[in-house]
């Protein structure tokens, strides 16, 4: 069985990111969209909501598997017997970021693998963190999170 690892903070989850593991699911038998507690970076939504928007929009994904975690990526690939990370590349600033992590992950665990997808163009400039952006002003945000968590996202 192909397996991979998607991980990610998810604060919140994108329209890039289901992207992503959409796309991924036509590559892997069985993706695992990791959500990390990752409490450094202080994130919007707590760990739970996280963890349940991440399941309820990749319900109907039976390939995905959604699951929380902290701690080192290569441990964690170990406990799943998955030894390929998915990540995602919007643009040129997020490649060195993930070039280091990459390596770093590789410098701890030799045979694990980091695949670099690409999301679809019309999702290319989304990330959590414009989404938080257009949110703590009271922007719309319908076009760049699906749509299953918009009402729990509105109201925090």
């Amino acid at each position: 069985m192909k397996r991979a690892i998607y991980p990610g903070t998810f604060d919140p989850i994108t329209l890039g990111h289901l992207d992503i593991i959409k796309r991924a699911c036509k590559i892997f038998d069985e993706v695992i969209v990791a959500v990390a507690q990752n409490k450094a970076k202080k994130p919007m939504f707590t760990y739970e909501q996280r963890v349940e928007f991440v399941k309820k929009v990749t319900k109907d994904l039976p390939k995905v598997k959604v699951i929380g975690f902290e701690g080192l990526l290569a441990n964690l690939s170990d406990e799943l017997k998955a030894n390929t990370i998915i990540r995602g590349l919007r643009a040129v600033s997020d490649f060195e970021y993930e070039l280091q992590m990459g390596y770093a992950n590789a410098s701890l665990k030799p045979d694990l693998e980091t695949i670099y997808l690409m999301p679809s163009l019309q999702y290319a400039f989304i990330s959590s963190s414009i989404v938080r952006a257009i949110l703590a002003h009271g922007g719309k945000i319908e076009h760049l999170v699906p749509s299953e968590i918009i009402g729990e996202i509105g109201s925090k």
